[in-house]
Order: C-alpha cells, then sequence, then structure tokens
C-alpha cells in the first residue's frame, strides 16, 4: 500500500517508515510535487493534523497522513503545546524554542511534561485519527544529541536517558508518535486484510 505522509521533516519521516516496516510505501510531498508550506492555522493538534491531510488530499488527490504534534507542560498551562514548533517565533528554530522553554520553566519546581501527537488520516474518502501521549518532565538543561525539537530537554518517565540519547528503535517504542503510528499500523493492517 502506497500512502503520502503529508510532512516535510525528514526526521519524522525516517522514524515513521522505521515503525511502518516494509508492508507500506510511505511517499513524501515532494515525491507527490507538492513544495508548498502546508496549512498549520489551527488552534488545537486536531484541528491543523486534519487541516494538512486535507489540504494534500483536496489539491494533490492521494490518500494521506499527517500529524501535529506538541509539548504540553504543566507548570506553563499545557504550553507551548499546538505552538511548538513556533514557540520562539518564526524562522522556526529548535534552538531557540528550547531556550526559551527553558527560561519559562527557571524557578519551576513541576517539570512535568507530555508529549502528544495526533495523526488525521484520509483514506478512500473517510477521514480517521489516532493519538499517542508520552508522559516525562522537562530537565534544566539539554542532554544529548539525537532526535530533534525538544527531545534533548525532554526525559521520558520512567527512563534515565532523555529522547534525543535514545536509538531511533528505542524513541519509537516509547514515543508519543510512535504509539500514534502504531495505532495507524494497526488499524491500516485492519483495512488492508
Amino acid at each position: 500500500m502506497k500512502i503520502c505522509f503529508a510532512t516535510n521533516n525528514s526526521k519524522k519521516i525516517e522514524e515513521v517508515k522505521a515503525a511502518l516496516g516494509s508492508d507500506f510505501e510511505i511517499v513524501s510531498l515532494q515525491q507527490i510535487g507538492c513544495l508548498e508550506e502546508l496549512p498549520e492555522t489551527g488552534d488545537t493538534l486536531d484541528h491543523n493534523a486534519f487541516q494538512k491531510a486535507r489540504f494534500v488530499k483536496d489539491h494533490y488527490g492521494v490518500d494521506c497522513f499527517a500529524d501535529d504534534t506538541g509539548l504540553e507542560v504543566s507548570a506553563l498551562d499545557g504550553a507551548p503545546g499546538v505552538y511548538s514548533g513556533r514557540f520562539a517565533g518564526e524562522p522556526r528554530s529548535d534552538e531557540r524554542n528550547i531556550a526559551l522553554l527553558l527560561a519559562r520553566m527557571n524557578g519551576k519546581t513541576d517539570r512535568s511534561a507530555r508529549f502528544r501527537t495526533v495523526i488525521a488520516l484520509i483514506l478512500d474518502g473517510k477521514e480517521f485519527s489516532f493519538e499517542g501521549i508520552a508522559q516525562g518532565e522537562i530537565l534544566d538543561e539539554t542532554v544529548g544529541d539525537g532526535g530533534f525539537g525538544y527531545d534533548p530537554v525532554f526525559l521520558p518517565a520512567g527512563f534515565d536517558r532523555t529522547f534525543a540519547e535514545l536509538s531511533l528503535a528505542e524513541k519509537n517504542e516509547i514515543s508519543h508518535r510512535g504509539q500514534a503510528v502504531r495505532s495507524l499500523i494497526a488499524f491500516l493492517h485492519h483495512r488492508k486484510f
């Protein structure tokens, strides 16, 4: 089965391809000729994920899925949330986002946070959604050089290494995106057979 993952983030595509295995061929936006920036104007993760998937389906006519992920920090009332990617403004920068997060967390004793991913799937004219959540906490400083986004400051619950220190396989096993992708895979396998 061939399906488009509506993202320009090569790290996300790599994570999802590793999780999906060989049963599915993931094609990128570039491979379908979509070179424009996808709209992300919603105020919820669900809204953004479906907005991106619908854009690709409407303009390119291919079945696809899109995700939106947010880091929700308890001490910041759930921020940055849906604005995680552009927390420190434009142009988007993981380093500036992390620096702003650490500045806002300075002096906070509650370091609990969670990553939440919503995947919106459009398949055969129908819409479906899948969610994954990874609980953890925010560290005082960056640790590790793998992953992307807030991975160097996110310590997943029950682990002594940040997402940035885990291998891709380890991260996929426990991450928010890994959980959502496993739900997506189970659904696609069920539909396929």
